[in-house]
């Protein structure tokens, strides 16, 4: 496991376009999630400790976002062959048992992870209704990846300011997590 760090927002860049299998067996692409106030494009996987830490209330940011226009998507893009944790089937049953009202998308090629630039699990890229980045920040403080509970939900005030005035918070504080698992 290797700690890495999210780079600070490219405010205004716009959102990558994809079409990827569902743990639905559906495929699912940019316009069928796009929200009316804007888009949450998360990178997340099955294994790693930092996702787990925060996925219960990830689930809870998602439907409390989607009662305000903006829906989410969570894509893996991780190796599966060395890391078999993280494989399709066991994606079906990370959603499942995690209660995933949003689409939960295989990357296996990786290339939608390299075009958006993901570095690390949970990265979160959070978009206006215009399609521009906002946010690209953690969920909340953690520490020992214990997440600090009586701080603030930066993602979610985030995500609410975006859904309300089109624009991010101008300070942001990057998410933290296990590198993305590329290929050899």
């Amino acid at each position: 496991m290797s700690l890495t760090e999210t780079p600070i927002c490219n405010f205004g860049e716009k959102i990558k376009e994809f079409k990827l299998i569902s743990t639905e067996d559906t495929f699912i692409s940019l316009k069928d999630i796009k929200g009316q106030n804007g888009t949450l494009v998360m990178f997340i996987c099955n294994h790693c400790p930092y996702v787990k830490a925060v996925i219960k209330e990830l689930v809870d940011i998602t439907n409390k976002l989607s009662k305000i226009g903006v829906n989410s998507v969570a894509i893996m893009s991780n190796d599966v062959n060395n890391y078999p944790e993280d494989s399709f089937e066991n994606m079906k049953k990370f959603a499942k048992i995690n209660n995933f009202k949003f689409p939960y998308l295989y990357d296996e090629t990786q290339k939608i992870a390299q075009n958006y630039g993901a570095v690390c699990t949970p990265d979160f890229f959070g978009y206006n209704k215009n399609n521009e980045l906002q946010y690209r920040g953690r969920v909340r403080e953690m520490k020992n990846l214990k997440p600090i509970l009586d701080g603030k939900n930066d993602l979610l005030n985030a995500m609410e300011l975006i859904a309300k005035t089109s624009n991010g918070p101008e300070q942001q504080f990057p998410s933290m997590g296990c590198n993305i698992k590329w290929k050899k």
